[in-house]
């Protein structure tokens, strides 16, 4: 066994963690984080512990088939949720309390009584940690950067949990600034970053042909648009530059700027033919009339709107098939979808907002404040395919960094430094016979 492979082992010996959130088949970012975290946690050390399929409100996926083994769906709803709730998940999930801890993953939009919340951590006698996966940092509400509910969320919080994470830099500097006497409590474990060889191997047109293959044959779109495709052969022909955007289509995702920045490319380049491309579709039913204004926005010739979800194995392709991944949201503290562009070796251009302008800096993107500023950038990585290919291995390197199997190390090193504390040795006397 070499040293990193005992290093590994050692960080994982004696705990158990119980994740509480959302998890599978309930689609949400943070059943998402949860799973990628299980996925990589050693067997038998993990259990998750999330909400009824019937009552949490939230789409699910498909099939929607529960998760088996050490998961429990006890957890009534967003409203109700309560100490006595989760220690009966623990004992129907068999938790030795010597060995364990809790670690809840928190989003207001899951847990949607602050109160109950807390008062829930407090009725629990075992180890707690809570990642916070929407803190802000750059707010005016309050002088920290945080938002002013954050903050008196924090502040009844912080003295009863053994420990926060949070995924920026900037999220740790607001909330040891607003609480300092906590500082011990506040860690960064940044968002874990997906691994794809077998995409980030490909070059930019061998995934743009096999996205094609996939739009035309199997994706749900409606005819009209997929003749559209063919017709127009944006992925097939090896000199249009593609400006492109996934995931759920949202207000706050800003995906109408992507339309008016191919138009100020286009401009800007007038001897190249630049194409935007927003692959998505809503999640909720009020993001249907958003889908609706980008529908009216799109053209079928040089601005797209492909109403299809991407499965997950085809997310990354269609990030390393864009020549430019576009990201311009109104507000955004993290982001998982790009962990899955950055896994796949993809170009990024993106706003330096809160938590994602960080990750973005830190991951060698294209970043900036300024959209105008932006888009001369992206012209330059139009212009010039060694810069773009150096971003592209940036992303990589990013991705070896915080891969999901680094990150998960990571949480159980956290969890065996508070469920195995050290004694705190006395200092020597100094005193003389």
């Amino acid at each position: 066994m070499s040293f990193q492979d005992k290093s590994l082992q050692c960080s994982y010996c004696g705990a158990t963690l119980y994740f509480i959130g959302s998890y599978k088949p309930i689609v949400c970012g943070i059943g998402d984080y949860t799973e990628f975290l299980t996925r990589n946690s050693p067997g038998g050390r993990w259990g998750v512990l999330s909400f009824n399929l019937s009552k949490y409100g939230g789409r699910l996926v498909g099939n929607c088939i529960p998760q088996k083994g050490s998961v429990w769906y006890g957890i009534l709803d967003r409203h109700s949720y309560n100490s006595a709730v989760i220690q009966q998940g623990l004992d129907i999930l068999d938790a030795d309390k010597r060995d364990s801890g809790v670690w809840f993953q928190h989003e207001f939009g899951i847990w949607l009584d602050d109160q109950a919340f807390v008062t829930m951590l407090r009725g629990l006698d075992l180890p707690k940690i809570v990642t916070f996966h929407t803190l802000h940092f750059q707010s005016t509400e309050t002088l920290t950067g945080l938002v002013k509910y954050e903050y008196n969320l924090l502040q009844a919080l912080l003295p009863h949990v053994d420990a926060i994470t949070v995924f920026s830099r900037g999220v740790y500097g607001a909330v040891t600034t607003a609480f300092p006497r906590y500082q011990h409590k506040v860690h960064i474990i940044r968002h874990g970053v997906h691994s794809y060889p077998s995409v980030s191997s490909l070059d930019r047109q061998e995934a743009k042909e096999a996205l094609n293959a996939f739009l035309l044959y199997e994706s749900e779109l409606d005819r009209e648009t997929k003749e559209a495709l063919h017709r127009q052969r944006v992925f097939l022909d090896s000199e249009t530059i593609i400006l492109g955007q996934t995931g759920f289509l949202h207000p706050i995702k800003g995906s109408e700027h992507l339309y008016r920045s191919r138009d100020e490319l286009q401009k800007l380049i007038p001897d190249r033919r630049i194409v935007a491309v927003r692959i998505g579709i809503p999640r909720r039913e009020v993001d249907i009339d958003h889908a609706s204004e980008l529908r009216v926005k799109q053209n079928g010739v040089d601005k797209f709107l492909l109403e299809t979800w991407l499965p997950q194995r085809l997310l990354p392709l269609a990030q390393r098939a864009f020549d430019i991944n576009y990201y311009w949201p109104y507000e955004c503290t993290q982001s998982g979808v790009l962990t899955h562009a950055l896994g796949a070796g993809a170009v990024i251009a993106g706003r330096d907002l809160e938590g994602v302008g960080e990750t973005l800096k830190d991951a060698g993107a294209v970043v900036d404040a300024d959209l105008a500023t932006l888009t001369l950038k992206m012209k330059n990585l139009i212009t010039n395919s060694e810069f773009a290919e150096d971003i592209a291995e940036r992303a990589l390197d990013y991705a070896e960094e915080y891969s999901w199997g680094n990150q998960v190390q990571r949480h159980y090193e956290l969890a065996n430094r508070i469920i195995y504390p050290q004694p705190v040795l006395s200092e020597p006397s100094t005193s003389r016979d």
